[in-house]
């Protein structure tokens, strides 16, 4: 009996050795976080074992928490859910049942996961469309793009492009009944990357006639050319997202040649003929000063010029909307940004934050003690508090706003 108690004492304290990891003090729903946090974890260190074992590729292993969370298209008494395909890119499609004879204001929402995981229907993003549809009496449009290892850049930009495109013609707006001067683009972590890009495009495709009316960019990932930021060094061992993870995130956007993931966790991934970018990232001039404490701006390490030619992309806009000029950003729609301070992409967020201010662009800034991924847990049995107030800020913000 002593020896099954001590096991038993060994197994809990080994247990909540492994769940523990420390928190800044402000950091609401300390176990709760902590417990989030020990899956993602469990899962990057299955996949880098499996990885290296050869039995499965890193992402693979991740994706089963996407497919643990999936859910079918549900309709109940306020909005129809349905799957669909706009030109060809699956999509699931949220259309209010209140008013029906009333014009709608819609969102194009894109799902985050590194570029790599998540889904349209995955139950926190199910519930969050679902949610935003009933209260804005607004058609909502989750799309359903590719994923990388499979598909790399700019397959998954191309998807939510074509989406945008697809759905910003006069006649299907028409046809969901929606007015087309309250149309909206969001997204969180890749999702929001790829909103800002695609909320870039649209303003300049001369193909595309109707223009969003907003833009919502929930803890966005916008450049790759500095991957040594002050979020970054400060942020590194955090809890949902360390930077190896983004960095990982990174490299199997464009490649799974792990030459890319290194030189980028080197922050030496840069070729010098590419230098005049990193202007556009310069935190030293774009970041406001009370984030800057503590930290020294070096000049950049310029990488293998090698890699430049070979994956061209992880410097292209498309991919990375912080690297534009000023005269790519005027004109952009009302913006609204949410920035989390134990976050690697924190300074993602608030360096785009200055530029666009700086272009002109009436931008609206959130921000908020706590980790990246927040506002995935703003529902179900691991509920965040600040999650919540998240969701609820943003759902109240479009319904001001949109």
């Amino acid at each position: 009996m002593g020896i099954k108690l001590l096991c038993l004492l060994i197994a809990t304290v080994l247990t909540a050795y492994y769940i523990y990891s420390p928190l800044p003090e402000n950091v609401e729903d300390r176990w709760k976080l902590m417990l989030i946090g020990a899956v993602f974890r469990t899962l990057d260190h299955v996949g880098s074992v499996a990885n290296k074992l050869g039995l499965a590729h890193h992402m693979d292993v991740m994706m089963s928490l996407t497919s643990f969370e999936q859910t079918p298209p549900t309709s109940d008494e306020k909005v129809t859910v349905t799957d669909t395909e706009f030109n060809g890119v699956p999509v699931r499609l949220y259309i209010p049942k209140g008013q029906p004879d009333s014009l709608k204001r819609a969102m194009i929402y894109i799902h985050g996961g590194g570029w790599c995981l998540g889904s349209a229907a995955m139950q926190p993003y199910d519930l969050l469309s679902r949610r935003t549809s009933e209260t804005l009496n607004a058609v909502v449009v989750s799309v359903e793009y590719r994923l990388a290892p499979k598909h790399h850049f700019p397959a998954q930009f191309e998807d939510v492009f074509t989406v945008a495109k697809y759905f910003l013609q006069s006649s299907v707006l028409e046809q969901y009944n929606v007015d087309a001067s309250r149309v909206c683009v969001a997204g969180d972590s890749a999702g929001g990357n790829l909103a800002a890009a695609v909320a870039q495009q649209v303003l300049r495709d001369p193909g595309v006639k109707i223009k969003f009316k907003i833009q919502v960019l929930i803890y966005p990932a916008l450049q790759t050319i500095d991957l040594d930021l002050p979020s970054y060094r400060d942020n590194a061992n955090m809890l949902i997202l360390p930077k190896s993870l983004m960095v990982r995130f990174w490299s199997e956007y464009f490649t799974t040649d792990m030459s890319l993931n290194r030189a980028m966790e080197a922050n030496q991934h840069v070729p010098a003929e590419l230098s005049h970018l990193f202007k556009f990232a310069n935190w030293s001039h774009w970041l406001p000063e009370r984030f800057k404490k503590g930290h020294v701006y070096t000049k950049p390490v310029y990488g293998n010029s090698e890699l430049g030619k070979k994956y061209p992309g992880f410097l292209d806009p498309r991919a990375a909307p912080l690297l534009v000029d000023e005269s790519k950003l005027r004109g952009l729609p009302l913006t609204y940004v949410i920035t989390c301070q134990y976050d690697v992409l924190r300074d993602d967020g608030l360096m785009y934050v200055s530029r666009l201010r700086e272009a002109g662009v009436n931008v609206i800034h959130q921000h908020e003690n706590t980790v990246h991924g927040a506002v995935m847990f703003s529902t179900g049995p691991l509920i965040l508090t600040v999650g919540e107030k998240m969701a609820n800020d943003y759902i109240e913000w479009l319904n001001k706003n949109l």
